[in-house]
């Protein structure tokens, strides 16, 4: 399916100082809110408990609230409604003599005259534990970075790696931000979601890269602009289905799978734009920022060529008992 022509060529890095500006304003805001705001660490990596409960009729928050700050041993206490009004969700965050196994029990018989309800869930997560996977949370998108650079700078050239973890590292700056803005809690599912808009953009990223690639070697223009152009449009029409239909999907996740992977959804959401985004305003005008040269990479790519019709033919050779 086609959106657009293949045979026309949209000016995409004509507008890229416009578009560079508007992605530097992004990551300048998103490393504000980082730094004035931070992230809100839920249960996973703060460490704590959670305690989800199922009333028969509305649940009755401001009085779980009043009981439960009444008895002054529940620090950083949070009640929310979750999902419904039957629903609530009981957190205390960073209390550690609170955390054991009888917990669920504790708050049951601290609630029972506010009504008829049910236990629905109870995490619980030490502060070792928290931090413990805070770190191993950091490790694996560093991880992810250095395993992108290597492979794209194996696959292409280095130029093309730099130029790919600058929009990786663009594309988690304004994920961040986005989850510090909206106050959403970073539990193990939003270190998913961070991990797999690194995916998503990389791919994004990898088929532009190839397409222009492939535009080195068979474009007739020896400057680097025009062969971009070339290579964006010709991916546009892919770049624009896959997008839209993957955002169609994480759009109706957040509308519709309830209060669960609301955030998570809206985390998907925030860096698959700004990965789509990304791909070609920002990985592509990267490659003129590192002075990329067409002429020298073709020359390199006719010695390569040489080299291995030489191998060729040495081992043709060797089959044929000449050498």
């Amino acid at each position: 399916m086609q959106f657009f022509s293949q045979k026309k060529i949209y000016d995409f890095m004509k507008m890229r100082f416009a578009a560079i500006s508007i992605s530097g304003f992004l990551v300048i805001g998103s490393i504000y809110l980082l730094f004035d705001r931070g992230l809100q660490y839920g249960i996973d990596f703060a460490g704590g408990t959670l305690i989800q409960l199922r009333y028969d009729e509305a649940a009755p928050i401001s009085q779980i609230r009043e009981i439960l700050e009444a008895k002054g041993e529940f620090q950083n206490l949070s009640v929310n409604e979750f999902g419904s009004e039957n629903e609530v969700n009981i957190r205390f965050l960073g209390s550690s003599e609170n955390v054991g196994v009888d917990i669920a029990e504790q708050i049951s018989s601290y609630l029972k005259d506010t009504g008829n309800f049910e236990i629905r869930r109870a995490d619980v997560v030490g502060p070792k534990v928290g931090d413990e996977l805070r770190e191993k949370g950091l490790m694996a998108i560093i991880v992810s970075l250095v395993a992108i650079l290597i492979y794209i700078a194996i696959r292409f050239e280095w130029r093309f790696a730099m130029a790919a973890i600058i929009t990786e590292i663009h594309d988690v700056i304004i994920t961040l931000g986005a989850i510090s803005l909206f106050r959403i809690d970073v539990n193990l599912d939003i270190l998913a979601a961070v991990l797999t808009v690194l995916g998503y953009s990389l791919n994004d990223t990898i088929i532009i890269f190839d397409r222009i690639r492939e535009g080195i070697k068979t474009s007739k223009n020896t400057e680097f602009s025009p062969i971009i152009n070339e290579a964006v449009s010709a991916t546009l029409s892919r770049t624009v289905l896959t997008s839209g239909l993957t955002l169609a999907t994480v759009i109706i996740l957040y509308l519709f799978g309830g209060s669960t992977i609301e955030g998570f959804a809206l985390a998907l959401m925030v860096g698959m734009i700004a990965g789509t985004l990304s791909s070609i305003f920002v990985a592509s005008p990267a490659l003129l920022w590192f002075k990329f040269s067409v002429l020298d990479y073709r020359q390199k790519e006719i010695k390569k060529e040489k080299a291995r019709a030489e191998k060729e033919k040495q081992r043709a050779l060797y089959e044929k008992g000449s050498v």
